[in-house]
């Protein structure tokens, strides 16, 4: 029987060595593709990573542009409304020198009409009250229109302003 293991052992040796050689070639086939696809996916990452930063620069470089043009819109915008504020300052001054020359008018009117003759007196402070009521409606009516003209400027400036905005943003 010793015989017989002895005759067998270099058989049995070869077959160990060849399984192990095989092992050997196996490991080695594996080792060097997944090196090669870990190759591909870290160049595939940095791909993706690079494309990733460009992208995000492309869409900063837009948004930078988008609220440039909402700032600009916002500027030209309050412009319009310093300029329409202005106007209506402008326009409440004229006004008020407007108002205080009907009062001028109807108090000279009520003044002139009291002096007259004593027959037509009645008459005179009729004629006074109504040039005094005359020019309050007036002053009001001007008052009136001056606050609706100042509200609808802004109303105005402020539409153009987010129209602006829009059409910037639409670009």
């Amino acid at each position: 029987m010793k015989l017989i293991c002895l005759r067998i052992l270099p058989y049995i040796a070869a077959v160990l060595l060849v399984a192990a050689a095989l092992f050997s070639a196996y490991h080695h086939g594996m080792t060097v593709k997944g090196n090669e696809w870990q190759a591909k996916w870290d160049k595939r990452d940095a791909d993706d990573a690079q494309a990733k930063a460009t992208n995000e620069a492309i869409e900063r470089t837009k948004e930078q542009a988008y609220q440039q043009s909402i700032n600009k819109a916002v500027q030209d915008g309050q412009r319009i409304i310093d300029q329409a504020t202005a106007d209506a300052d402008a326009a409440r001054a004229s006004a008020y020198s407007l108002r205080g020359a009907a009062d001028n008018l109807a108090a000279r009117l009520a003044a002139s009409e009291a002096s007259g003759h004593s027959c037509t007196a009645a008459a005179s402070k009729a004629v006074a009250r109504a040039a005094m009521v005359l020019a309050d409606v007036l002053k009001r009516i001007d008052q009136r229109a001056g606050d609706l003209a100042e509200v609808a400027d802004q109303a105005r400036a402020r539409g153009v302003t987010c129209e602006h905005a829009y059409d910037g943003l639409a670009k």
